[in-house]
């Protein structure tokens, strides 16, 4: 598995954020072509900078560029400045099982 991590730092309007980002974005992000799960959280805990959180997995790294590639991926990536003023950082790695 393979696992793609976007976080958000603190937004200029964190309730515009939260709205756009559930009512249109996510619902683009998620038509990209081989998710097999997603997670997000507003709820960053700790001594972080971070506002929010979306996690994603695809089966290998090559699903993964795929569906970034892809029409939706691009569409889902073109959208990012309309809710996060405070930009994004994305890092994506293999999952290495544990026991």
């Amino acid at each position: 598995m393979h696992k793609l991590v976007v976080l958000y730092p603190q937004p200029a309007d964190p309730d515009h954020f939260r709205r756009y980002y559930v009512d249109t974005h996510l619902p683009l992000a998620v038509k990209m072509p081989g998710i097999l799960d997603f997670r997000y959280s507003f709820e960053v805990g700790g001594d972080t900078e971070y506002f929010a959180v979306f996690e994603a997995d695809f089966a290998d790294a090559g699903a993964m560029g795929a569906a970034l590639s892809s029409p939706e991926g691009a569409a889902a990536l073109a959208d990012i400045p309309n809710y996060a003023t405070g930009g994004s950082v994305a890092i994506n790695y293999p999952v290495t099982p544990g026991r």
